[in-house]
C-alpha cells in the first residue's frame, strides 16, 4: 500500500471519527475543569467569586454565536415578561445554584467523589418525571424494567461512594506529601460535601425538567445561553457579596484562578456548547452521554497520578455499579425513544447528553 492511500485511509477514518473524537475532547476538557477547580477551591478561592467571573467569560464567549447565529430571530421576538422569569429562573436554579452547591460539594470532598454525583443526574431526572408524571415508569416492558435497574444500579453506586470506604491506595509513587504540596492542606467534609453534591443533583433536576418549557418560552438556544450566563454572574455577584465583601476575596491575579476562570469559560462552557451542539445535531442526543462516564474514569486517574488522592475499595465499586446503571438506563431510553411523547423524552436526553455543564441550555 502506497504512502498516498495511507494519508487517504487515515483521513477517511478521522472524518469518520470526528463524532468520536470530539466527544473525547469533551470528556478531557471536562476533566481538566474539575481537577483545577478542585486544587483553586482547597485553597482557598472564594466559591461566588469565582462563578461570577466564570459565567462572565462564558457570556462574552457566547455573544459571537448568538449574533452570527440568531440576529436576525432576536430583532422580530417579543421578549414579555413571562421570558425575562423564565430566564432569571433558569439561571438562579441551574447555574448560581447547582453550580455553587456542586463547587461546595466539590471542596469538601474531592473530584473523583463528585463526578460520580454528575452521572447520577439523569436518575434523580428520571425518577423526579415519574413522580410528577411527566414520564411513565412502564415495569411491563423490557425498557421499563432495565430502566428500573438501572436507576438502583446507580443509586447503590452511589451508596457505595458514600457509605463504604475500604482499603486506600495510591496509583505510581505519590505520597501525602506530595498530594498536599499540590491541593493544599484541607480537612474534608465528607456529610456536609455529599450533602452538597445532592442539593446540587437536585437543583440540576429541576432545571433540566424546565428547560422543555423554556424551549418553548425561548427557542433562541444561543442568546438564551448567553442572557443565562450574564444573569448567572450578576446574581453570584450579589449573593457573593452579601456573603463576603472583601477585596481580598474578588481580587484577580495572573494565578491558577485566572487560569482557571479563563478555562471554565472558554473551554468548560462556550467551545463545550458548540461541541456538543454539533454532536446532537449529528448523531442526536442519546450520543453524547454515552461518553459521561468517561470523565468519571478519566478524573479518578488523573487525581491520582496529579492530586496525589488516594483511591478507595467504595469508590471503585460505586464507579462499576454507575457505569453500569448508566449505560443500562440509556440503552433502555433509546429503545423507548419512539414510544414517548417528545417533551417528556426530551427532559431525559438533555439531562443525560448535557449534564457536565448546566450553562448548555436548549
Amino acid at each position: 500500500m502506497s504512502n498516498s492511500e495511507n494519508i487517504e485511509n487515515v483521513k477517511k477514518w478521522f472524518m469518520s471519527s470526528k463524532p468520536l473524537l470530539t466527544m473525547l475532547l469533551v470528556q478531557i476538557v471536562s476533566t481538566g475543569m474539575q481537577l483545577l477547580s478542585r486544587v483553586i477551591l482547597v485553597r482557598g478561592t472564594f466559591i461566588f467569586a469565582l462563578i461570577t467571573y466564570r459565567y462572565l467569560v462564558a457570556a462574552i464567549c457566547v455573544v459571537p454565536f448568538a449574533l452570527y447565529f440568531e440576529r436576525e430571530q432576536v430583532k422580530t421576538f417579543s421578549f414579555n415578561w413571562k421570558v425575562w422569569i423564565f430566564l432569571f429562573v433558569n439561571a438562579l436554579v441551574g447555574m448560581t445554584m447547582a453550580i455553587g452547591l456542586f463547587y461546595y460539594g466539590l471542596r469538601d470532598t474531592s473530584a473523583t467523589y463528585a463526578v460520580n454525583f454528575l452521572n447520577m443526574i439523569p436518575i434523580f431526572t428520571f425518577l423526579i418525571s415519574i413522580i410528577v408524571r411527566m414520564e411513565d415508569l412502564n415495569i411491563r416492558t423490557w425498557s421499563g424494567i432495565t430502566k428500573c435497574l438501572g436507576a438502583i444500579l446507580c443509586v447503590g453506586g452511589a451508596l457505595s461512594i458514600s457509605l463504604y470506604k475500604g482499603k486506600e491506595f495510591y496509583i505510581g509513587h505519590h505520597s501525602r506529601h506530595a498530594e498536599m504540596n499540590i491541593v493544599g492542606a484541607h480537612k474534608s467534609h465528607m456529610l456536609r460535601g455529599t450533602l452538597f453534591l445532592i442539593a446540587s443533583c437536585c437543583c440540576s433536576t429541576s432545571w433540566f425538567i424546565m428547560q422543555v418549557r423554556l424551549a418553548k418560552v425561548f427557542p433562541l438556544r444561543y442568546c438564551a445561553t448567553m442572557m443565562s450566563c450574564f444573569m448567572t454572574s450578576i446574581q453570584s455577584a450579589i449573593i457573593g457579596a452579601g456573603i463576603n465583601s472583601s477585596k481580598e476575596a474578588w481580587k484577580l491575579e495572573l494565578n491558577l484562578q485566572l487560569i482557571t476562570i479563563v478555562y471554565a469559560g472558554v473551554l468548560a462552557t462556550a467551545v463545550t456548547f458548540c461541541l456538543l451542539s454539533w454532536t446532537i445535531a449529528l448523531k442526536g442526543p442519546t450520543y453524547p452521554s454515552m461518553f459521561n462516564p468517561l470523565a468519571l474514569v478519566f478524573v479518578a486517574i488523573s487525581e491520582t497520578f496529579i492530586l496525589g488522592e488516594p483511591i478507595h475499595d467504595g469508590t471503585l465499586l460505586g464507579m462499576v455499579l454507575i457505569i453500569m446503571g448508566l449505560y443500562s438506563f440509556l440503552w433502555a431510553k433509546s429503545n423507548e425513544m419512539p414510544h414517548f411523547h417528545q417533551s417528556n423524552v426530551g427532559i431525559i436526553e438533555l439531562s443525560t447528553s448535557r449534564r457536565e455543564d448546566p450553562t448548555v441550555t436548549n
